[in-house]
């Protein structure tokens, strides 16, 4: 059976090959209601399929986003993921999805395969850009919008999260609890100084404590950012002689691996130890006992950066600040904080 063409359709409706071009692209020129209707009327008979590998040809440009995080099986970027990839359906494109498991090399990986696909554009969730992604993405001269990091190593336009005012949200509510401190759950020591939120969330912790005139010395622990990880030094936090009566965790991952801790040494939390984490990930809702947390608007930040990384009449001028979209950030309160049960 012969293949259906772009030439085909045009004889079929009665009009020009541009004119079937403009109805599949949506432009860039006008077509008249009655002229649109006899070409997807003729589309659905004939039952044509653009080529969209010539298209990207011609056009330089695929239907394709590209989308680099660290790593999808931690749910908050999972979660951050989807929601990407329903704003670019929204948009009519497709995501790209690579990990780089926080590995530098695996991050200008994905970098040169998906700007050497033509992708519409990338959204870059990176945890440390290093120089030579960096010089990466100025050689390709490529669309890039960075989403809940902002490395120093480039100046793109930025979607994030009020990580430091969220942070101080949750320390401020376990000390007003009543708790003699609250520790921390930071990074590792490999987490950058400036540009990530784990950082900002330590930084949010230091703040409030020290507003609340309390010593931060020895009360930072370092954890990796995953709940498994997390729950082992947990452990040692936990068993320790200096036990914490509160802990502020820089992720929900790492403080859902305390509360496993806390269970499995049998304390009792809120009652022994209160519990606070950051990104309110949907298993925040249902930790045992459900965890209190900050939250931001992660479909809201995906859309926007889908937005900005398509729409070139949307990107920000000016300086480095005037080019970040912060969000801000709210206290979803729950039961591990020591408040009572709240409707998850």
């Amino acid at each position: 059976m012969a293949k259906v063409t772009r030439d085909d359709v045009a004889r079929l409706a009665g009009t020009s090959t541009a004119v079937v071009s403009y109805v599949i692209n949506n432009g860039p020129r006008p077509v008249a209601p009655a002229t649109r209707e006899r070409v997807l009327a003729a589309i659905k008979e004939l039952g044509y399929r653009p080529d969209r590998v010539a298209q990207a040809m011609a056009s330089r440009r695929t239907d394709l986003i590209g989308l680099i995080i660290p790593d999808a099986r931690q749910p908050f970027f999972g979660e951050m993921a989807h929601a990407v990839e329903q704003a670019a359906s929204e948009r009519g494109k497709m995501v790209l999805v690579g990990n780089t498991d926080y590995i530098a090399e695996r991050e200008v990986h994905y970098l040169r395969a998906f700007l050497g696909m033509r992708v519409s554009g990338l959204i870059l969730v990176s945890h440390a850009l290093n120089d030579q992604a960096a010089a990466e993405i100025d050689a390709w001269d490529a669309r890039v919008v960075l989403l809940h990091e902002r490395p120093e190593a480039i100046d793109d336009v930025a979607v994030v999260t009020d990580d430091l005012g969220g942070a101080q949200l949750a320390v401020r509510h376990l000390l007003e609890h009543g708790y003699e401190y609250v520790a921390c759950m930071g990074g590792t020591a490999d987490t950058p100084a400036v540009g990530d939120p784990v950082s900002d969330h330590v930084e949010g912790w230091k703040r409030a404590m020290d507003e609340a005139g309390l010593p931060t010395e020895g009360r930072l622990f370092e954890a990796p950012y995953n709940r498994y990880d997390a729950y082992r030094v947990a452990l040692g936090i936990l068993a320790g002689p200096k036990r914490p009566p509160a802990i502020f965790c820089s992720t929900d991952d790492q403080a859902i691996g305390v509360l496993r801790a806390a269970r499995e040494l049998r304390l009792d939390v809120p009652g022994q130890l209160a519990v606070a984490g950051f990104d309110d990930i949907k298993e925040a809702a249902l930790a045992d006992p459900p965890l209190t947390t900050v939250a931001s608007d992660r479909p809201a930040m995906a859309r926007m950066a889908v937005d900005l990384v398509l729409d070139d009449s949307l990107r920000l001028a000016g300086s480095r600040r005037e080019r970040l979209k912060t969000f801000p950030s709210r206290l979803q309160i729950r039961e591990s904080c020591g408040c009572a049960r709240q409707d998850i």
